[in-house]
């Protein structure tokens, strides 16, 4: 493994280590704490890891994201609290809405699930989008996400 992932790896387990022990409401705190530890961040790394190890925020702090176990085993139910809806948007798109935060979380859960009828997501704030190959893999999907998020 290259020196600089072993460094990333070391520093994103550091942060759902802070994550599970603590509060944490701001970017610069979560920084100051890995800064602490001994690893050399900045608030744009900070923001870069939260985003890719699926970290939610809600009711102003961050969230460690579901057992990595579970995501890989299709278990989304520590995510449905978050998701209020879905609904086709054309033929090839579906629309997830979810709670104000929620959206980055529960699209990188949907994205490494790697389910044949998603081409891809794209993620706002509350809002992902859900690109599929045709109407009949939309189907699928929306079946699948109504059954795991229970709406």
């Amino acid at each position: 493994m290259h020196m600089n992932d072993r460094h990333q790896l070391e520093r994103r387990d550091a942060i759902l280590q802070i994550l599970r022990s603590g509060v944490v409401r701001r970017q610069n705190d979560l920084a100051r704490l890995l800064q602490r530890d001994g690893f050399e961040v900045t608030q744009s790394s900070v923001s870069r890891d939260l985003r890719e190890l699926g970290v939610l925020k809600a009711s102003g702090r961050y969230l460690p994201p579901p057992d990595e176990v579970a995501r890989a085993n299709g278990d989304f139910g520590a995510l449905a609290q978050f998701v209020r809806s879905v609904r086709a948007a054309g033929g090839s798109i579906t629309v997830v809405k979810t709670t104000i935060g929620a959206a980055p979380s529960v699209a990188v859960a949907l994205d490494r699930a790697e389910w044949p009828e998603v081409v891809g997501t794209i993620s706002g704030d509350d809002t992902i989008f859900i690109a599929t190959p045709g109407v009949g893999a939309q189907r699928r999907l929306i079946e699948r996400l109504q059954s795991l998020f229970r709406i």
